[in-house]
């Protein structure tokens, strides 16, 4: 390696540290440090001076109101805002009012939840894409299902749905209660 190429590389040369050189609140210099959740500029000054800021700054995009549209809990206006889940469309009385529009109107499954009888099974997608059923009664009932339901009542133990599931031999419909052994081949 040339003596070049080793300048490149020592730690305490770092391109990026070079960048960045002053603490806006302290005067001292800024390092490149590295935790859990990745990388970031942090004041060398440290713990007496806690400055820190991520190494790439996301852009933060402004909430778009939309003209003509009201909320239907407490009448202010709705905007197209930005979460950590994604774009979504939420009252702009926000943290006074919690409202915000579903997104996409998936067709309705019309299952009934076991559980309490007195909800509905809804489609459902968590933080990572998956998608599960959960009664829409939640958080008064927490019956969830991870596989999409079927409006049949198990032969076995009469419980009033059963699930679809992709198996190695195929789709196959269970019963979704652990201590029936239910299963046949989905038509």
């Amino acid at each position: 390696m040339s003596d070049s190429d080793k300048a490149l590389f020592t730690l305490h040369e770092h391109a990026l540290e070079k960048e960045h050189e002053v603490c806006p609140e302290c005067g001292e210099k800024l390092l490149i440090k590295n935790s859990k959740k990745g990388p970031f500029l942090g004041c060398s000054a440290y713990p007496g001076c806690q400055y820190t800021r991520p190494v790439v700054e996301h852009e933060r995009i402004e909430d778009k109101v939309l003209a003509g549209s009201s909320c239907p809990e407490c009448g202010h206006l709705l905007a197209v805002k930005q979460g950590r889940y994604g774009m979504f469309i939420g009252c702009t009385n926000f943290p006074e009012c919690q409202h915000i529009e579903e997104t996409h109107h998936q067709d309705d499954i019309n299952i009934a939840c076991p559980k309490c009888a007195k909800g509905e099974l809804m489609e459902k997608t968590n933080r990572y894409g998956k998608t599960f059923y959960s009664c829409d009664q939640y958080p008064k009932c927490k019956y969830v299902l991870n596989y999409p339901p079927v409006a049949e009542n198990c032969p076995l133990c009469q419980w009033p749905v059963l699930v679809k599931r992709k198996m190695a031999s195929g789709e196959v419909i269970i019963c979704p209660e652990k201590k029936c052994t239910y299963k046949r081949k989905a038509l």
